[in-house]
């Protein structure tokens, strides 16, 4: 036999060295089995268990450390027991055995260095329904859930829905230290049911107290009180609490910021709210990309100081670069200034400064723009919010009606209705958003109107809502103003990401005598189906019309264009990545497949 000078391991013993080394490293590796044995015909309860068991849990993250694995398994009791009575079964036996040992037996620092297997052991028993059931002294005009009455399945939840109706009844009432006084929750074995008698205790009628600020706050102390205007003296209701709560969240400056009920109630029947903040940093730097086949990528930019005076004022400058590698326009550039203070004039109520300079460079014209605004955003209530401004805009156009110079003095007042769950993903809700902004022209300009609207649902399908139906309506209009009279950024086009996807973008136009430009008039619409196939990965079919008209109402003498495709939705947990693949059905606009990328929803 040959022996090689570098001294390296024949085939056999390399594989034996392998092997060898296999078995030493991977036996403290070794993923542990579960069995479950629950009651026959129990399939809905057993997947329930699956999905709340920490065994289960840690199997699913491949968890091996003897240790954790018995935490999980003595954690369980708690968590099984918990499931088992909302499902109505109040007399269960639950085993959960390690290795053929109960775990609940096995005490800390057991030694036990390896788990082989672990057996779940439920014997839920019959189900409960409700027996003699009370929860009193009720506010006036406050109804239990009907879910809680006699012959009703005993979930916990509706026990506990029971109570917190009673308890937010009198909350609402002004009794804001409410609560259980006495409760008496029998189980009678042999007829099966579940009595519960729930005694209240509303306490006094309470009203604000003083405002009690704790933390370490950059803020001033004074606009800090401004922000929070707690109601002193008004009579204590948990809705103006969560006003004042949504209040500080708005301002972005906080990274904590709760505002909590003192302990006791103070002699004279006040009660003093409690103040906690912590500031985010100062200053803050993000940036974003959208990129799309016929108009190229986007890129934008910004930074923000949250706390610029020491009064929770926030100046926010961010630039956009628009159009790179894209076909048919140039690029556009965007940069633009932006000051708001909270809390001026109303506690609800914002104001805002503005100064933009913008760079239009598209296929059928060219836009130099600077706007300076002031405003107001007034907040009514959680989903309803104003907005009204006061602007100058210049513009310098040049266009197929030629090169023109253009002042408008602007007025834009918009309202928004937002009912949806989620903005950057919304799988159920509602959104509208109207805005009407007259405008008085001087030099090439005319006096007139611009008016949008925007409107969408989005409806799930099924319990889990694996699929979203959403809906997008989107209509304009031009008013008192001839199509050349109006800055040409103001008018109406179609196609591209933001209207109609598969076609090009801004591919749908009017034509005045040889000028081709924007119209007057607008329609849109989106649909998508958005179909959940993991938690995170998800799927969409689309299909886009748009409607571009010469008229300032719609009058069927434009023209129509619809675009159709597929996308992927990744979602991140902050939002998802979004990936469009779309291509023309009809109309003009007709330019191969079309593709979007971006973060968020297309609407």
């Amino acid at each position: 036999m040959k022996r090689s000078g570098k001294g390296t391991l024949s085939r056999p013993l390399r594989t034996l060295a392998a092997t060898l080394l296999t078995l030493a490293f991977s036996t403290s590796a070794q993923a542990f089995e579960i069995t479950l044995q629950t009651d026959e015909g129990a399939e809905a309860l057993e997947r329930r268990i699956k999905g709340a068991s920490l065994v289960y849990d840690a199997r699913r993250s491949d968890i091996t450390d003897a240790d954790d694995i018995i935490a999980a398994a003595q954690s369980d009791y708690g968590r099984l027991i918990g499931i088992l009575y909302e499902a109505g079964h109040y007399g269960p036996i639950i085993q959960i055995k390690v290795d053929g040992r109960e775990a609940a037996d096995i005490p800390p620092g057991s030694g036990i260095r390896s788990v082989n297997m672990v057996t779940l052991d439920i014997t839920a028993g019959p189900v409960f329904q409700l027996g003699t059931v009370q929860v009193a002294p009720l506010s006036p005009g406050v109804a239990l859930p009907p879910e809680f009455a006699k012959g009703q399945t005993a979930h916990l939840s509706s026990i506990q829905k029971a109570v917190s109706t009673a308890r937010d009844g009198w909350r609402n009432e002004g009794h804001a230290k409410a609560a259980v006084a006495q409760d008496r929750v029998t189980a009678n074995h042999n007829r099966r049911e579940l009595d519960v008698d729930v005694e209240m205790d509303p306490g006094p009628r309470l009203s604000f107290g003083a405002l009690l600020v704790t933390g370490s706050s950059r803020i001033s102390e004074d606009r800090l009180r401004e922000i929070v205007s707690l109601p002193t003296g008004k009579q204590f209701h948990p809705d103006e609490v969560e006003r004042i709560q949504r209040r500080l969240r708005r301002t972005g400056t906080f990274s904590v910021a709760t505002l909590t009920e003192a302990a006791t109630p103070n002699p004279d029947d006040t009660l003093d709210m409690v103040l906690e903040t912590s500031d985010a940093k100062p200053r803050r730097i993000g940036f974003g990309l959208e990129l799309e086949s016929d108009e190229g990528l986007t890129l934008n930019g910004f930074w923000v100081h949250r706390n610029l005076f020491g009064g929770a004022e926030r100046l926010r400058i961010e630039g956009e670069i628009k159009g790179l590698g894209g076909t048919g326009s140039g690029n556009d550039y965007r940069l633009k200034t932006e000051f708001s203070r909270p809390a001026t004039f109303h506690p609800d109520t914002d104001l805002s400064a503005l100064l933009e300079l913008r760079r239009l460079d598209e296929r059928l014209y060219l836009v130099d723009q600077a706007t300076a605004s002031v405003g107001l955003r007034r907040y009514f209530s959680k989903t309803l919010q104003g907005a009204i401004d006061l602007g100058f805009v210049h513009s310098r156009a040049d266009d197929d009606f030629g090169k023109r110079t253009m002042n408008n003095v602007i007025l834009p007042v918009s309202m928004t209705w937002n009912r949806r769950n989620d903005d950057l993903n919304p799988t159920s809700g509602t959104y509208l958003r109207g805005t009407v902004a007259p405008f008085l022209g001087f030099g090439a300009s005319a006096n007139g109107a611009r008016i949008t609207a925007d409107g969408r649902g989005y409806f799930p399908l099924g319990t889990e809502s694996r699929v979203v139906l959403a809906g997008r309506v989107q209509l304009g209009s031009i008013v008192g103003t001839s199509i050349q009279e109006t800055p040409p950024n103001w008018l109406f086009l179609s196609g591209g990401g933001g209207t109609v996807r598969g076609t090009g973008y801004q591919s749908n136009s009017v034509f005045t005598g040889p000028a081709e430009s924007g119209g007057r008039s607008f329609v849109g619409f989106q649909g998508e189906a958005r179909i959940r196939i993991t938690n995170t990965i998800s799927t969409v079919l689309f299909y886009d019309i748009g409607y571009v008209g010469a008229e300032s109402f719609y009058d069927g003498s434009g023209s129509w264009q619809s675009g159709a495709g597929i996308g992927v939705r990744y979602d991140t947990g902050i939002g998802p990545i979004r990936l469009d693949l779309a291509g023309p059905v009809s109309g003009p606009g007709a330019d191969g497949l079309q593709v979007y990328v971006g973060i968020g929803q297309a609407f």
